[in-house]
């Protein structure tokens, strides 16, 4: 093995240089026009739905319900709303390269209901298949205004070494000076929206409230269209 040999920090002898941050990962964070009243119509349908199917499907979801994918059928005129406004909003964010004055494709949404109870978890997980994939938060069970009670959204750099460095405390540093991460949390808040591109891993952290916390998912595929 050969050795390594130890530099002095800071000698104030580099040259002067440019930085270049590469593969930026778009994140989008919005509150929804109307969200109470959204929020008001839909709770009640995701609770009807997970009394009526306590089962639900298992997915990333430790602890907590995960609904069937079928929410735009079972979610009344509020939840394709909600649906049609990410579309929107997408597709302001989306251009189709080879013709971007009239994109060849169109949306297919895909709708669920997370529903986690003191303590779940959803563990880290990526929607391959889609574009964009968002959480739409209904509910954030009581731990808003309490960052001890986690129930975060955390999304992981999907630079995947970069959270198996040897030196967690040691960061290299953006154009603004602020220290890189390899994660990014978003603390929930009712009529909170997050999108972010599918491929992208994320998770929502125990929830430590002692209400429920509820949230929409939503992905969003391209479908063509000539």
């Amino acid at each position: 093995m050969q050795l390594q040999h130890p530099l002095p920090i800071g000698s104030g002898m580099a040259s002067s240089s440019s930085l270049t941050e590469l593969f930026a990962t778009p994140l989008l964070v919005a509150d929804v026009p109307g969200a109470a009243a959204l929020n008001a119509a839909l709770l009640p349908r995701m609770l009807a739905r997970r009394e009526a199917d306590p089962a639900g499907i298992g997915h990333s979801n430790q602890g907590g319900w995960h609904s069937d994918t079928r929410m735009l059928e079972w979610g009344g005129d509020e939840a394709r709303e909600l649906a049609r406004w990410l579309g929107d909003l997408a597709a302001r964010h989306t251009r189709d390269l080879g013709r971007p004055e009239r994109p060849r494709f169109r949306w297919g949404a895909r709708m669920w209901a997370n529903v986690l109870t003191p303590g779940a978890a959803n563990a880290a997980h990526a929607h391959p298949g889609a574009c964009w994939s968002a959480v739409h938060h209904v509910d954030d069970g009581g731990v808003a205004d309490d960052p001890s009670l986690g129930g975060e959204l955390c999304l992981i750099d999907p630079r995947y070494p970069l959270v198996q460095q040897a030196a967690p405390d040691v960061a290299m540093l953006m154009a603004d000076g602020a220290p890189m991460r390899g994660d990014h949390l978003v603390r929930p808040r009712p009529g909170l929206l997050v999108a972010f591109p599918s491929w992208l891993m994320h998770a929502v952290r125990p929830c430590r409230g002692r209400g429920l916390r509820v949230a929409v998912a939503i992905n969003l595929s391209i479908v063509p269209t000539g």
